[in-house]
């Protein structure tokens, strides 16, 4: 019975090997010229501060909620272009209330500014 997961051993025993191989080579082929800048933390669009009660900018937060809407646009548009000549008349009308809806948002968030990027 234990040689039915033969295979899946030998699989897990040469990409571990695989992964060591490449985290060895690596380390050792790899230049080093640490700087302040390659050694300075960094997350999220902007400095790391030390305040966790510091004012930050959320224009980040705001440009990945957009991309994120617009990423389920696309993700209820693409089936719906499959089968909206079966569907009928209504879903036409039912995705351009949606894609409007979309549109609108995507005009007051330009109009009030937050794609602009300092």
């Amino acid at each position: 019975m234990l040689a039915n997961y033969l295979p899946t051993l030998l699989f897990l025993l040469v990409a571990t090997g695989i992964g060591i191989a490449l985290i060895v080579i690596g380390s050792l082929s790899g230049t080093r010229r640490p700087s302040a800048e390659k050694l300075s933390p960094y997350e999220c669009g902007f400095e790391a501060f030390e305040d966790a009660r510091m004012k930050f900018d959320v224009r980040y937060y705001l440009i990945a909620i957009q991309f994120i809407v617009f990423d389920l646009e696309i993700i209820f548009i693409v089936p719906w272009t499959q089968v909206f000549m079966q569907i009928g008349a209504r879903s036409l009308v039912t995705m351009g209330l949606f894609v409007g809806m979309l549109f609108l948002g995507f005009i007051y968030v330009w109009k009030k500014g937050a794609l602009e990027w300092e």
